[in-house]
């Protein structure tokens, strides 16, 4: 049974997140109704991450298993037929090896969160940034969230009802930067907790906002407390932008044995 590998793009803002659930659409069940529609089999697909209500994806990757041996290019082009008019696209489909997971197997995971800072309310980026009508300096902000990179006890920007084993994590990147009047927080990391990336967003805004200093986020960080974290940015701000994996992982059968 052949196994798919699948990169995805959407606008999360007509969507209940990423996973299945009962009361509302969301982006998983778009897809597997539009593979279902395609192949003629009922699906369940696997994600790298599960993104909330009103994220957005450039470069979400799950997996499925079909059992007719298709053209990669045919399950790109015949899933994306049957998802319109969704605003979710697969951008390429292909073939892996059985082992492969897309959550799993998965090493980094990469986010971008876009603030715009300006007194007109948005347009054309409405609920695809978050609008702060305020001054706020990025170069403070980068500065103060070089002290969260490295690997740390994140209870401070863990959701109540997050569902990790462990609020301890290893944040490989918090880079920031400003072009024109937006500004670009871009977090790397193997994995992430619950709310994590919005949570810090929040509260590196406080310090671009001179609310708050470098050392109060560090101590922000130390109190391991929810109670501590500034508020939490926006949805709609929020890309995942890209999933890493070992060479080998993603190796087709042909690749592998060449």
């Amino acid at each position: 049974m052949p196994r798919y590998k699948l990169v995805i793009e959407y606008d999360g803002t007509p969507f209940f997140g990423w996973q299945f659930q009962a009361h509302g659409p969301t982006v998983q069940q778009a897809l597997e109704d539009a593979i279902a529609r395609f192949s003629g089999e009922s699906v369940r697909i696997q994600g790298a991450g599960r993104t909330d209500t009103g994220v957005h994806a450039t470069h979400q990757v799950a997996h499925v298993d079909l059992s007719r041996d298709w053209r990669e290019d045919t399950v790109r082009d015949a899933v994306n037929a049957h998802l319109r008019p969704h605003p979710v696209a697969i951008l390429s489909a292909a073939k892996v090896p059985e082992d492969f997971n897309a959550r799993t197997s998965a090493v980094k995971r990469h986010y971008l969160y876009r603030i715009v800072t300006r007194r007109a309310p948005l347009t054309l980026e409405r609920d695809h940034a978050w609008l702060v009508k305020w001054a706020v300096d990025a170069e403070l902000m980068h500065d103060a969230a070089q002290a969260l990179v490295g690997r740390h006890d994140f209870t401070t920007f863990r959701a109540a009802e997050c569902q990790a084993n462990s609020p301890v994590k290893t944040l490989e990147r918090l880079d920031v930067e400003r072009i024109g009047d937006e500004i670009r927080v871009f977090a790397s990391a193997r994995s992430f907790l619950h709310h994590q990336v919005r949570s810090i967003v929040g509260s590196l805004q406080l310090v671009g906002s001179r609310r708050w200093s470098k050392a109060e986020l560090a101590d922000a960080l130390a109190a391991r407390d929810r109670s501590r974290c500034g508020p939490l940015a926006p949805p709609g701000g929020l890309y995942l932008i890209g999933v890493d994996y070992p060479a080998q992982s993603t190796a087709s059968s042909t690749d592998a044995t060449a």
